[in-house]
């Protein structure tokens, strides 16, 4: 049973907003598409996962998907966590094509593709911290002597995996996606002993989702982008024009003719992602470029959105999601 869905990373939406919200000539652009294009594949990948999880008896089995749990001053992050009665597993996802060469002694894996080498982090390092800090965790919250054990699975079915002749333990620990199922399965013998009864486990569950925090980057400040660089207005999702205007309580685009009474959502949820989780009328008026401050507050409103503060310091909290309401006439 899925008790944790998968998302789009926030991080990658974020991306998106930021390229949607920047001029076509922005310096930054190439280097902002190119983190897309990764962080796309890589999510697709963790995707892929889906349908082998998708055999298991979900009456035994416990999945919780982009886990990110306070450690010390940190965070440590989780693709996949596998919980049953009798064991945990980590899944760690990457999407690497070509050759990736896993090399022990420097602790790195190098990708060959097209002729070009690249080093990237081994991720059996990365496994190995991440089910040390969960093991911690888990003594500091009440969980003790759970057997856990850590995969890391290569997404895509066409890479190449490689290593010295000596490391003979690393297809214990690195899998392609066609055999996790095999491996999940090979665990389970090895740990016939509940080690959890049903009520301990749910309790597991409803901790983890408790501590998850949800990451939220200054991605202006790391790109070194200003506010003011970002692009205003109601965007038209048919033909990326911008400013759309307002006309008789709906959206109108100039160049093609589009109408959309609800063109503003994703102006704010932009506005979230890379400015801020609150916006004041003022603020909408300059972001939206309207003149009327009435015809903001109906706009605000219509969301049914939480506020803090009372009269022109009222904040209204950005919750844009899929319960958020609206009402058609402003």
């Amino acid at each position: 049973m899925i008790e944790k869905e998968r998302t789009i990373p926030r991080i990658l939406l974020i991306l998106q907003a930021l390229l949607r919200r920047l001029p076509l000539n922005h310096p930054k652009i190439p280097q902002i598409s190119e983190e897309i294009g990764k962080r796309m594949a890589g999510f697709k990948g963790e995707k892929s996962l889906d349908y082998p999880l998708s055999f298991l008896e979900p009456k035994k089995y416990f999945i919780l998907h982009d886990l990110r749990i306070p450690y010390k001053d940190s965070f440590f992050q989780l693709d996949t966590l596998l919980i049953s009665t009798k064991f945990i597993l980590i899944i760690e996802v990457k999407y690497i094509s070509g050759i990736a060469y896993f090399d022990p002694v420097f602790n790195q894996l190098i990708q060959t593709k097209a002729g070009t080498e690249l080093a990237l982090p081994d991720p059996t390092v990365q496994i190995k911290r991440q089910g040390a800090k969960l093991l911690n965790w888990l003594t500091k919250n009440g969980f003790f002597d759970i057997p856990l054990s850590s995969f890391v699975v290569m997404s895509n079915d066409r890479s190449i995996i490689k290593t010295t002749s000596e490391n003979k333990t690393l297809n214990k620990i690195v899998i392609h996606r066609h055999n996790l199922l095999d491996k999940v399965r090979d665990y389970e013998r090895l740990n016939r002993k509940e080690s959890l009864s049903t009520k301990d486990l749910k309790k597991l569950i409803r901790t983890l989702k408790r501590h998850h925090t949800e990451a939220r980057p200054s991605i202006l400040e790391r790109f070194s982008i200003s506010e003011e660089d970002l692009l205003k207005g109601v965007i038209c999702q048919m033909c990326n024009n911008r400013p759309l205007v307002r006309k008789h309580s709906t959206w109108v685009c100039i160049k093609c003719e589009r109408k959309d009474k609800s063109a503003h959502i994703q102006a704010l949820k932009d506005y979230e992602l890379l400015i801020g989780p609150t916006i004041t009328n003022n603020q909408l008026r300059k972001y939206l470029q309207i003149d009327s401050s009435h015809v903001a507050k109906r706009l605000l409103q219509s969301l049914n959105l939480s506020t803090t503060g009372t009269k022109k310091g009222t904040k209204y909290i950005l919750s844009l999601n899929e319960k958020s309401k609206q009402k058609t006439h402003q």
